[in-house]
């Protein structure tokens, strides 16, 4: 029987692991078995804490996507709050924050967005994500756009980012995150000049 208070260590420690183990091997390469030896634990917990492999990619993602939540409002209390395209680009940094590019992260986004096509867990966690970046793009732009034009605004940027990332990730080089901001921010200016002229 576990000990209390070993799900805050283990799930941790196993997320960790399981990210590790498919910046190695891939997804189809990360087994139980690997998992379990690269956090030093038994296959057994994995069973125990997630039912096997996939609720543990699923609360992987969900580590992922709770700290790619935790930044962008990180990044939106520091942009100025009457300044939309300093606000839209905050929400765009987050995308490319450090952690977001990592090789190991990147690898698991890869792993994770293939995967969420032919699971419907992974597939509603997909689709609350681009929900969230959707509506936090098209609130920032409402401010100086109307409607309509926020939320065609909002897909381009969106498309975007996923564009410029997964062209990253293919890279041997890795992920930009300033030139994808720098890309991003161009489209952006030009697109809100007749705005706010």
């Amino acid at each position: 029987m576990p000990k209390v208070g070993m799900p805050e260590i283990r799930k941790p420690q196993l997320v960790e692991a399981t990210m590790a183990v498919i910046d190695e091997v891939g997804l189809s390469g990360a087994s139980v078995t690997l998992i379990s030896k690269k956090a030093g634990v038994s296959s057994g917990i994995i069973h125990h804490y997630f039912g096997g492999k996939h609720g543990l990619l699923e609360e992987t993602m969900r580590t992922v996507l709770r700290r790619l939540s935790a930044t962008s409002i990180a990044h939106l209390q520091a942009a100025d709050p009457n300044n939309v395209a300093a606000r839209v680009m905050a929400i765009v940094a987050a995308n490319f924050d450090g952690y977001q590019v990592e090789s190991k992260v990147v690898k698991t986004w890869l792993a994770f967005w293939a995967q969420a096509m032919h699971d419907k867990d992974l597939h509603r966690l997909q689709r609350v994500n681009e929900r969230r970046l959707l509506s936090h793009l098209r609130y920032e732009l409402k401010q100086a756009l109307p409607a309509e034009q926020a939320q065609f605004m909002a897909q381009g940027i969106a498309a975007l980012i996923d564009g410029i990332w997964l062209r990253g990730a293919l890279n041997p080089d890795g992920i930009s995150p300033e030139n994808a901001q720098k890309i991003i921010s161009d489209y952006l200016e030009k697109q809100l000049a007749p705005y706010l002229s």
